[in-house]
C-alpha cells in the first residue's frame, strides 16, 4: 500500500463507494470525496487496479458540499451522503436508474420524471433495526447503527434521520438498557413509528427477569412508547404490556387508515410513501370502471387507494400475515371492491383463479429480487397499463427489458424517489404502457 498522503481530482461518483479519482494508475475510491474536488488523501486498503483511501483534507470543495446535519457522520454507516446537497444525490441517483436501464434492461424511458422528494431529509426513518452491545470495558450499553466499515455499534447519543421519539432517545434508552440484568443478552430494537404510536420491539437472547420487565414497561410509558418481546422468531412477538397497541399511518388524499403491527413490512418514510402513492395514482390514471390487480400487495398501501376510485382491485402477497392484515384495513376502511389473495408469487401455476381474470392496470411492488417470475404470466391479461415500484434498480432495469423487448409494452416514463435521504439505496417507479 503506498505510503504518507496523495493528492487527487476527484472525476466522478460512485453512490456506495464515494468519489472516484485516478491515481498513478489506481482507480481510488474515496468515501467523503465528492465530484470535481481536490483532495490529500490516505491509501486505506489497495488492490491491483483499485484502492480506497480516506480523505484527510478537501483543498478544493464543490459548491455542492454542505455541513453533515449529524454530528455522527463519517463515522456511523448509517448516512454516506449527509455532505452532499440533496438535489445533488437525488440526480446521482437518477444517473444511477438511467445507467441500469441502458447497460441492463437496453431501453430508455421516453420521460424522466422529476424526482419525489419529500420536504425533509431528516427525522423521516419510520422503520429501523438498532444494533445494541453492552461493552464490558466501557462498562455501558450502545444503541445505534453499525460503525461505517466495521461490526461495531456506533457511539452516539441521538440519530438525525430516525423518527425523534426515538432518535432523540438513543442516549436515555442506552442507559437503561445498561441497567438490566439481560444487559448482554439483548442484540437488537426494532423501530416502527406510525403517526400516532411508536413501538420498540426488544429482542432478547434471554427472558428478562420481572424487575427488567418493570424497568422497560417505566421506560417507554414515559417516553410514550409502545414496548414488544421478542424471544425467538418473528412469531414470538408480543405486547410486553396489556394495553392498546394500534400502530398505523394515514393516506389522507385517499380518506385510507393502514393499520400494521411492529414486524410488518411498511415504507420507511411515511411523508414520501405519501407523495409516492399520490404520484402511483395519477400514472395508473384511474376511471371508474377500472380493473386493477396489484402483486406483493403486502398491507394494501397501494389497494386500498386504488380502490376508492376503481371498479374492482384484487391484491396478491405470499405473506399470509399481510395479507390478514390487508383484508382487515378493508374492512377497517369500509372498502368492499377490494379481493386479497395469498399465493407464492413465484410459481404461479396457470390455473390461478385470479392470473385468468381481466385486469386493465397492474401494479407490481416486489422486493429486491424483482419481478421477472411473474412477467410472462401476467403478460396473458394483457393490461393496458403496469406500473412497476421498485427498491432495486439493477432488478427494475433487468424487468424493464423484459417487458419492453419480449412482451410488448413500451416504457413511458420512470424516474427516482427521495425514500432514504442521505443513503445510496435508489427507490424509482415506472410506467409502462401495452403497445407502441
Amino acid at each position: 500500500m503506498p505510503p504518507g498522503l496523495a493528492t487527487a481530482a476527484i472525476e466522478s461518483f460512485d453512490l456506495r463507494r464515494g468519489g472516484i479519482a485516478r491515481v498513478d494508475g489506481l482507480t481510488v475510491y474515496l468515501m467523503d470525496a465528492l465530484p470535481g474536488e481536490e483532495v490529500t488523501f490516505s491509501y486505506t486498503r489497495a488492490r491491483r487496479k483499485h484502492a480506497e483511501g480516506r480523505v484527510e483534507q478537501v483543498i478544493s470543495p464543490s459548491p455542492e458540499r454542505v455541513v453533515a446535519g449529524c454530528d455522527s457522520f463519517g463515522h456511523c454507516g448509517g448516512c454516506t451522503l449527509q455532505h452532499w446537497d440533496r438535489s445533488a444525490q437525488l440526480r446521482a441517483k437518477q444517473h444511477v436508474l438511467l445507467n441500469a436501464f441502458q447497460e441492463i434492461g437496453g431501453v430508455v424511458p421516453d420521460q424522466l420524471l422529476v424526482p419525489l422528494a419529500g420536504p425533509s431529509g431528516w427525522g423521516y426513518r419510520s422503520k429501523a433495526r438498532l444494533g445494541v452491545k453492552f461493552v464490558a470495558k466501557k462498562d455501558r450499553v450502545l444503541v445505534g447503527f453499525r460503525e461505517r466499515g466495521s461490526g461495531f455499534i456506533c457511539e452516539t447519543e441521538r440519530c438525525a434521520v430516525l423518527d425523534p421519539r426515538v432518535g432523540d432517545l438513543l442516549e436515555p434508552l442506552a442507559e437503561m438498557l445498561g441497567t438490566l440484568s439481560v444487559r448482554d443478552q439483548l442484540p437488537q430494537i426494532e423501530v416502527a413509528a406510525g403517526d400516532t404510536q411508536c413501538a420498540l420491539v426488544f429482542r432478547v437472547l434471554e427472558s428478562p427477569a420481572p424487575s427488567d420487565r418493570d424497568t422497560i414497561a417505566a421506560f417507554c410509558q414515559k417516553h410514550r412508547l409502545i414496548p414488544f418481546l421478542q424471544t425467538a422468531g418473528p412469531e414470538s412477538m408480543h405486547p410486553l404490556v396489556e394495553t392498546r397497541h394500534e400502530l398505523s399511518y394515514c393516506l389522507p388524499n385517499h380518506d385510507v387508515v393502514v393499520g400494521f403491527l411492529p414486524g410488518d413490512f411498511t415504507q420507511v418514510n411515511r411523508e414520501l410513501n405519501r407523495l409516492m402513492v399520490d404520484q402511483a395514482l395519477e400514472m395508473l390514471d384511474l376511471q371508474p370502471e377500472d380493473r386493477v390487480l396489484e402483486l406483493f400487495c403486502g398491507l394494501g398501501n397501494f389497494t386500498l387507494p386504488i380502490a376508492r376510485r376503481a371498479a374492482e382491485v384484487v391484491g396478491v402477497d405470499g405473506d399470509p400475515g399481510l395479507i390478514a392484515r390487508a383484508k382487515s384495513n378493508a374492512r377497517a376502511n369500509s372498502i368492499h371492491n377490494i379481493r386479497y389473495c395469498c399465493a407464492d408469487l413465484y410459481q404461479i401455476p396457470v390455473s390461478e383463479e385470479w392470473i385468468l381474470g381481466c385486469f386493465n392496470k397492474i401494479v407490481l411492488d416486489p422486493p429486491r429480487s424483482g419481478a421477472s417470475e411473474v412477467l410472462e404470466p401476467l403478460s396473458r391479461i394483457g393490461a393496458e397499463r403496469i406500473l412497476y415500484i421498485s427498491c432495486c434498480p439493477e432488478t427494475l432495469a433487468r424487468d424493464s427489458g423484459l417487458l419492453v423487448r419480449k412482451l410488448g409494452y413500451r416504457l413511458v416514463s420512470a424516474g427516482v424517489m427521495d425514500m432514504f435521504p442521505h443513503t445510496a439505496h435508489v427507490e424509482s417507479i415506472a410506467l409502462f404502457q401495452k403497445g407502441g
